[in-house]
């Protein structure tokens, strides 16, 4: 089996070459990957500002800072996983359900493929397509959504498809298990008293910045774990989720919200749970501060990403060869 890893930066420094994420060869080799960062630069959704079709680019040039080795997790994801930048699926600029169509389309083949997609956004609307794709691989899936927007709008000027309804209508169509799904980090003004409880509506949990901080990260993960138990989970990441401080960058900011260090643990408290796959949205490079800090948020969440998978398959390893020695 060809196994694919970043290029080795004491051959080549980290600034030279192509932009892909953290380096990684740019193939579609499907069959020798374990997991694909891929993007979704589509932006068409957003309901104020516009500008995340970029995402995908910011969040990888900024890569390039990463390194292979997680000490937080306690794995070099490396040794444990093959994985690719496969580029990005296609997008049709400025319509939203054809771009769906394609995104789906080509998100379908990576996941028949038995790979762990992660998603560069993009808006928060490339996520219904993303949890289409998935679904008609492994079936309904739970979602764990870190974001300070439900997303669970019925519509918007009248219109069924943008990336504040995508939650309702990933939950009209079956493509969520509602009573394993939990909505964390919302917070902001809103349109009226009744906003929240549409998530509830649908079955979701939702915990707002104000319950997560006085739950504190431990059990806020103990609830999530609870919640998910052992069901295929798809992740779903807004950058928006993280107070504006520290990820002015984005599409939609809502000021009160958690720090970079406070999500990254919340993040990493996913080991364990099942994931199908993951994404990361709503990053708008022209809005970022100095030293590009929400793309590299994004880009380090994603690394946390593939973290949790390497994690996943290295304990899985570690299961087979200890049956093997009881055998």
């Amino acid at each position: 089996m060809v196994r694919y890893e970043p290029a080795n930066s004491f051959e080549t420094p980290r600034f030279s070459g192509v932009r892909t994420f953290m380096r990684l060869p740019n193939v579609r080799d499907l069959e020798n990957a374990d997991a694909v960062i891929v993007g979704a630069p589509f932006d068409t959704g957003a309901s104020f500002r516009a500008g995340a079709r970029f995402g995908p680019e910011g969040i990888r040039s900024v890569s390039h800072l990463l390194r292979p080795y997680n000490p937080s997790q306690g794995v070099s994801i490396f040794e444990h996983l093959s994985v690719i930048d496969y580029g990005d699926v296609p997008v049709v600029p400025g319509f939203i359900e054809e771009s769906h169509e394609r995104i789906a389309a080509g998100l379908e083949e990576v996941h028949r493929a038995g790979v762990v997609p992660i998603v560069l956004g993009g808006d928060h609307s490339v996520a219904l397509p993303e949890l289409r794709a998935a679904a008609k691989v492994h079936g309904p899936l739970a979602l764990v959504q870190f974001d300070s927007h439900a997303d669970t709008w019925d519509a918007y000027f009248g219109k069924k498809y943008n990336h504040g309804t995508v939650f309702r209508r990933a939950a009209e169509e079956g493509l969520l298990i509602p009573e394993s799904s939990i909505q964390v980090g919302m917070r902001g003004s809103l349109y009226g008293s009744t906003d929240l409880e549409a998530s509830r509506s649908l079955g979701f949990e939702l915990l707002t910045t104000g319950e997560v901080k006085e739950l504190g990260v431990p059990e806020t993960m103990d609830r999530i774990r609870e919640r998910v138990g052992n069901s295929k989970t798809y992740v779903s990441f807004d950058v928006d989720f993280v107070d504006p401080a520290y990820t002015p960058g984005t599409g939609t900011p809502e000021v009160g919200g958690f720090t970079s260090l406070e999500a990254l643990e919340l993040v990493r408290g996913l080991s364990g749970i099942d994931i199908a796959g993951c994404d990361i949205v709503e990053v708008y490079p022209q809005y970022d501060g100095p030293g590009q800090i929400t793309a590299l948020l994004a880009a380090t969440v994603a690394f946390e990403f593939l973290s949790l998978l390497a994690g996943s398959k290295a304990t899985a390893e570690k299961d087979g060869e200890a049956v093997s020695r009881s055998e």
